[in-house]
C-alpha cells in the first residue's frame, strides 16, 4: 500500500530545478580556411570566437534518437526490435544582429564557402558551383553550455562536424521597430555530452562522470593499479 506523502518532502527536489535563461554558446575550432574567407569579409576572429556566441538569444539543448530495424522469426509470432544507428537532430539558433550586419555574415558567407569549391567570381555569366571539402568547413569544437546563476552545476555539449544548413528568412517593415534577429539551422556528425576536454579526461570527470576520489584518472598511472 502506497503511503501519502508531505508536500514537505518534495520541497528539495522542486526547490532545486533548472532554468532556461542560463546559457553560453561558442563557436571553436572553425577550419583556417573558413577563418580566412570570413575575416576578408569582416568577420574577424574575435567576433566568431567571442561577440556571435553572446548574440544568441535562443539556443536549444539537442536531441538525439535511435534508427530501429525489426527482425522476424527469431520468436513465433514475435517482432523484435533492436537499435542499429544512433540519430542526431538538427539544431535552430536564434542570433541578434548587430548594427554592422556581422550576425548576417558570419552565416551568409560560411555557408558561401561550403559551395564555393570552384573558386570562381560569381558574377561571371558561367559561374557554376563546386562544394568544399568537408575538412575545410566544418567546426570540431562548437559548444552550448547549459548552467543555472549560482555555477554549480553544467551540462556541456561538444559539437563535432557542425556547420549551418540553413539560414532562414529575415523579415523586416516599416512598422514598429524592433531587434533584428536571424535564425540559422546546424547539423553535425555527433556530439557529446559532458566535459571532453584534455583537463577533465585527465581528472577522470569527462562525459559527465561523477568526480571521486576512486575515479581520478591519471593515465600514466593507471598501468600500475
Amino acid at each position: 500500500m502506497v503511503q501519502p506523502r508531505r508536500i514537505a518532502d518534495f520541497k528539495p527536489t522542486l526547490s532545486n530545478l533548472a532554468t532556461t535563461s542560463h546559457y553560453q554558446v561558442i563557436f571553436g575550432g572553425l577550419p583556417a580556411p573558413l577563418r580566412q574567407h570570413l575575416n576578408v569579409r569582416d568577420v574577424g576572429w574575435r567576433f566568431t570566437a567571442e561577440t556571435i556566441g553572446l548574440l544568441c538569444n535562443n539556443a536549444v539543448l539537442p536531441g538525439s534518437a535511435l534508427n530501429v530495424g525489426e527482425l522476424d522469426g527469431h520468436y513465433m509470432g514475435i517482432k523484435e526490435k533492436f537499435g542499429n544507428a544512433r540519430l542526431f537532430m538538427d539544431i535552430s539558433l536564434e542570433f541578434y544582429v548587430d548594427a554592422d550586419y556581422r550576425t548576417v555574415k558570419f552565416f551568409e558567407h560560411w555557408i558561401e564557402f561550403i559551395s564555393s569549391g570552384s573558386g570562381q567570381n560569381q558574377a561571371n555569366d558561367g559561374y557554376y558551383i563546386r562544394m568544399a571539402y568537408p575538412d575545410d568547413y566544418k567546426t570540431s569544437q562548437t559548444k552550448i553550455i547549459k548552467f543555472d546563476k549560482d555555477y554549480n552545476s553544467e551540462l556541456e555539449y561538444t559539437f563535432y562536424g557542425l556547420f549551418p544548413r540553413q539560414l532562414n528568412d529575415i523579415s523586416v517593415s516599416y512598422d514598429q521597430s524592433d531587434i533584428l534577429r536571424a535564425t540559422c539551422t546546424f547539423t553535425y556528425d555527433r556530439y557529446i555530452c559532458g566535459k571532453n576536454t584534455s583537463f577533465s579526461i585527465f581528472r577522470g570527470n569527462s562525459n559527465n562522470r561523477r568526480l571521486t576520489g576512486s575515479n581520478f584518472n591519471i593515465p600514466f598511472l593507471n598501468n600500475f593499479r
